[in-house]
């Protein structure tokens, strides 16, 4: 089989955000999705584009035969599937992205790379994702870069409860990034830094939030951006008082030594919900054309309908991220084997594709043509 001709995609995970990659793919690419789960959904309606198969990922032959048959795998199974599925992707020679934040899953993935003949992308979603690639927008539009800070919230519009949250996406996500070190950079250093640190508060529209450290959001830009700037961090925005409900939680009740707890409760406790909103935020200060300047970035996203289903705000966002890097890859604009990390694709290209309108509110201007560049085949 040709993998460069791409007319199929396999999506692994029919939750949520798997289902809108598929449905994503189905609308903007139009090419066949395979949508496997562990089980299938008796009650799925038929579709010409989306054919959902039981696939169980633990079965190296079964993993292995759905693999080989399609050219490219978007994996949207928990955190703790990816180093297995990434490590058969590459076996195969099928291109491979998923929506981690898991910084361990990330660097093991990075490993395997380094012999694969098919191109690995992880951390392709949101944040990790298209923050990414703002954060290096913003960073080659200045000479000498200073600050970089970086805040992304997926929001619950009418929270009532004293978490002042509820869940707009996976539990085991919002744990692993509230319990694990951060990577940062701090006063020119890459450094560690701890959750749920760093907090601070502000206003966007006269609405108060406040954000502190979460680990994963930055995928590769530390290192990227190591020694090319003094600060740069990533945080989470939530409404004023979530920090300190989960820290009691975290810390006082000592729910961080046992995380299946911590599941349990917070499952059983707080509600879901699809009345959303994404909120991206980025500020970036440095010397520019002999000045010191600042430039930032917000953007706010709100959910709609994709093929004929309310999609939430979380969901769209990244499901947008992985099927944009998809639509590059298809158009030759990303490398064909090796590790590529999200801030070294172009934002303009990202935001010129099918699903780029879901960021619209980012608004880019062009790039200085000493910044301006194709990332090549290799």
């Amino acid at each position: 089989m040709d993998k460069l001709q791409m007319t199929s995609v396999l999506v692994l995970g029919a939750g949520k955000v798997g289902s809108t990659v598929a449905d994503m793919l189905a609308e903007h690419q139009g090419v066949r999705v395979t949508l496997a789960d562990l089980t299938v959904d008796p009650g799925a309606a038929s579709d010409p584009l989306v054919r959902r198969v039981a696939l169980d990922v633990e079965n190296t032959d079964e993993l292995d035969a759905a693999l080989r048959a399609h050219p490219v795998v978007i994996n949207c199974l928990p955190f703790y599937l990816a180093q297995r599925v990434a490590t058969a992707a590459a076996a195969c020679g099928t291109h491979y992205f998923d929506l981690t934040e898991d910084v361990a899953a990330t660097h093991a993935i990075r490993e395997i790379s380094r012999t694969a003949t098919s191109l690995l992308m992880p951390q392709s979603g949101l944040a990790p994702g298209v923050i990414g690639m703002l954060g290096g927008y913003l960073a080659e539009r200045f000479d000498e870069l200073y600050d970089l800070r970086l805040r992304v919230g997926a929001l619950t519009r009418n929270a009532t409860n004293s978490l002042r949250y509820n869940f707009t996406w996976s539990i085991d996500g919002v744990i692993n990034e509230y319990c694990n070190p951060c990577d940062a950079v701090v006063n020119g250093r890459l450094v560690s830094v701890q959750p749920m640190e760093g907090h601070e508060t502000f206003t966007l529209d006269a609405e108060a939030f406040e954000a502190f450290n979460t680990s994963g959001g930055l995928g590769t830009l530390c290192e990227t951006l190591a020694g090319k700037v003094r600060n740069l961090d990533y945080k989470t925005i939530r409404y004023p008082g979530h920090r300190d409900a989960m820290n009691f939680l975290l810390h006082d009740l000592r729910l961080i030594e046992r995380r299946d707890l911590l599941r349990q409760v917070l499952e059983h406790a707080v509600p879901h919900s699809r009345e959303d909103v994404v909120i991206l935020f980025a500020s970036a200060s440095g010397m520019r054309a002999g000045r010191f300047e600042q430039e930032t970035r917000v953007a706010r996203v709100f959910g709609s309908t994709l093929r004929g289903k309310e999609r939430t705000a979380i969901e769209l966002t990244t499901a947008a991220g992985v099927v944009g890097l998809f639509e590059l890859l298809r158009q030759g604009r990303l490398p064909t084997k090796g590790f590529v990390g999200q801030e070294q694709v172009p934002l303009e290209q990202f935001l010129a594709t099918s699903v780029g309108h879901y960021y619209k509110g980012l608004g880019v201007a062009s790039r200085p043509a000493a910044a301006r560049q194709e990332l090549a085949h290799t």
